[in-house]
């Protein structure tokens, strides 16, 4: 009952987000559909971790070094290509193909958990330190100057598929970006349907069993890695449509954080959850900036242990957890009724 409950549940939210794409430009004023173009492409940054951790049982603490590398690998190729269309394929690409190479060597070497925290970490480091010292004119690739601690402006935006001169509008951006959000949930969830998907679960529940029924965790591991890595590269290309602008700030400890936080928060082990916690926790932190009464990293702290200490499992499995014991529940009640209604038939 409660899987039927979380299949109808997953088909509600799917048929919500769809009617949200569609509907919001009329419904709200530009600044404000900007603003819900933004959590739409944090939201697919939150899918990228949510998958990594939640099926695949790996804990990235550098989900940024992919967003980052996939923002400025778009920024790069836009610029030197003068269209998007295929600048879009190296924002996905490159971030894809670092998640390779860094998760070779994180697997194959056998590096614990714990281990492959601090590497993820240190890495989204190293890449904050080394594009942030990239301010000098000599620092170009091709005829896109990196910027440094300035950072990238005016980043060429999205155009149509083959016509660099038409740019898409805010309505269209949002359009794209929210259909990417509800097409990278719905890959997702068709991925861990499929074989791949499936043993990677079984290798997260249980590695050494997984290895004796003759899979590698290794090649599952990495595979799951590098899908994380390219999906966080697609949410760093719609980031920086979103604000023309990538700085090195992108890679800040901050926000690998807030990330965790997200996924936390709306639930480990769901593709849904870490959109709604992403949602919900972006839109309070665009309100506590609106005035000066709270911190918002302070906010972001007690909620993190909120959920920590009183809800672990998250919002989106202790909600479904309800609806099943509220309709276990019910069907109970219906079920002795049932029973005392054939029992006073029979007596009489």
């Amino acid at each position: 009952m409660t899987g039927h409950l979380s299949k109808l549940g997953q088909a509600a939210a799917l048929a919500a987000a769809i009617a949200a794409v569609v509907v919001m430009p009329q419904e709200v004023e530009i600044f404000d559909l900007m603003q819900y173009t933004l959590f739409a492409a944090m939201g697919i940054l939150a899918l990228s971790l949510g998958f990594i951790w939640g099926y695949g049982g790996i804990l990235s603490f550098g989900q940024t070094a992919f967003f980052g590398l996939g923002a400025y690998a778009y920024a790069v190729a836009a610029i030197n290509f003068g269209d998007s269309t295929g600048a879009v394929a190296v924002a996905v690409l490159v971030p894809a193909g670092f998640a390779l190479v860094l998760g070779y060597f994180m697997f194959y070497g056998r590096i614990s958990d714990v281990y492959l925290g601090v590497i993820t970490l240190t890495v989204t480091l190293i890449l904050f330190n080394l594009v942030n010292s990239t301010a000098g004119d000599e620092y170009r690739i091709g005829e896109a100057a990196l910027g440094g601690f300035n950072g990238m402006p005016s980043i060429p935006g999205l155009n149509a598929p083959g016509n660099p001169d038409y740019l898409l509008d805010p309505e269209e951006l949002w359009f794209v970006t929210g259909g990417a959000l509800i097409l990278v949930y719905l890959l997702l969830r068709l991925l861990l349907a499929s074989r791949f998907g499936r043993v990677a679960v079984a290798i997260r529940e249980n590695e050494t069993r997984a290895a004796l029924l003759g899979y590698d965790p290794r090649l599952t591991k990495l595979g799951v890695f590098v899908i994380g890595g390219s999906i966080a590269g697609l949410a760093g290309c719609l980031y920086a449509n979103w604000g023309a602008f990538v700085s090195p700030t992108i890679f800040s400890l901050a926000l690998s954080a807030e990330i965790i936080i997200w996924v936390t928060v709306g639930g480990l082990g769901t593709l849904i959850g870490p959109v709604i916690g992403c949602v919900l926790i972006q839109y309070l932190v665009a309100q506590i900036g609106t005035q000066q009464t709270f911190n918002a990293n302070l906010v972001l702290g007690v909620i993190l242990i909120a959920f920590v200490l009183l809800l672990r499992k998250g919002l989106v499995p202790t909600v479904q957890d309800l609806c099943g014991r509220i309709f276990a529940l019910i069907r109970r009640r219906a079920a002795r009724t049932t029973d005392s209604l054939g029992a006073l038939k029979e007596a009489e």
